[in-house]
């Protein structure tokens, strides 16, 4: 019996099906360029190690922390070597403040005594460290969390800062506790860590002389694995859009001479300073560039390495 309810096809439907089939066909082609544009920058880091300093705000915001995880993951299904190496100061003086534990300064750093590094290794080798480990694996990655003190991986010494009395001019040591910088870095376990197919996810903790742990910067601590490792690129992901000149424009590529005169001109104030300075030592010790990127900028570390639109600065021994 032949159905008399069929409705004749709308001349306006195949208009539509049409503009939808060339709409989705633009974006698939769209989606096409962009990876075969992305094929010799992942030739470049075709098993190549790659260090990130993970913090900042992007540590802080769900979605920033998705699309990281997601391009970690990305980087190591592409055969690049990820290694994530994070902060985790505002979470430390959220739970400082909750536990009362009251933070002294000195010199406007930190003193860390035996009870708040306590408190910073529970944090970073623990809570912030597992949450970056869970978000790499929810996105498909095999990530494992680990801190400098695993296989003594980061042997520290105490950090002594200087300061001159000015009434007196009579120098004397900051005594600024459990606080470490980088001494000897034995890089055995990370090595293992990336020629599997698993992500090493580090916390910033170090074992002191005796022993005993020392909170170490994340961006000192990276600096040191990225040295230590010859790493071919270190991400530092921070709040701020790079290096700025004097007319506030973003310097997109520097060397590390260019880097220096920079600060000695005035350029470069404040926190950026030691920043730039630890980035041509990291130059110097064998890493072919040290990238300065804003975190808060959605898959930054992706478009940093796999395409020609860095959102950073980038600093080496040669301009690229």
């Amino acid at each position: 019996m032949t159905d008399t309810n069929t409705n004749p096809p709308i001349a306006g439907d195949s208009d539509g099906a049409a503009a939808a089939l060339t709409d989705a066909l633009g974006s698939a082609h769209t989606k096409a360029k962009i990876l075969s544009e992305a094929l010799p920058y992942m030739q470049r880091y075709d098993r190549k190690t790659v260090v990130v300093k993970y913090g900042g705000h992007a540590m802080g915001d769900p979605e920033l922390a998705r699309d990281f995880a997601q391009d970690v993951v990305l980087l190591k299904q592409a055969g690049v070597n990820p290694v994530v190496v994070h902060g985790g100061g505002p979470q430390i003086g959220r739970l400082l403040e909750r536990l009362n534990i009251k933070t002294e300064f000195k010199d406007g750093l930190r003193v860390t005594d035996r009870q708040t590094v306590d408190v910073v290794e529970m944090v970073l080798a623990g809570s912030v460290n597992k949450e970056i480990v869970s978000a790499i694996n929810d996105q498909g990655g095999k990530a494992v969390g680990i801190s400098g003190k695993d296989a003594n991986l980061m042997r520290a010494k105490r950090l002594e800062r200087r300061v001159r009395d000015p009434e007196s001019n009579i120098e004397k040591i900051l005594d600024l506790g459990f606080v470490g910088e980088p001494g000897l870095v034995e890089p055995h376990i990370i090595d293992v860590i990336i020629n599997s197919d698993l992500i090493p996810v580090v916390a910033p903790i170090g074992v002191g002389p005796d022993g005993e742990t020392l909170n170490i910067n994340a961006d000192t601590f990276a600096a040191a694995i990225a040295v230590a490792l010859t790493a071919k690129r270190l991400l530092l992901l921070t709040d701020v859009d790079g290096v700025l000149d004097k007319n506030g424009d973003l310097i997109r590529s520097m060397t590390t001479a260019e880097a220096l005169d920079l600060i000695a001109d005035g350029t470069i104030s404040g926190g950026m300073i030691p920043k730039l300075e630890s980035c041509a030592s990291v130059v110097r010790g064998g890493v072919e560039g040290v990238v300065i990127t804003d975190g808060r900028v959605p898959h930054c570390v992706l478009l940093e390495l796999l395409t020609p639109h860095g959102v950073g600065t980038r600093i080496s021994e040669r301009k690229v």
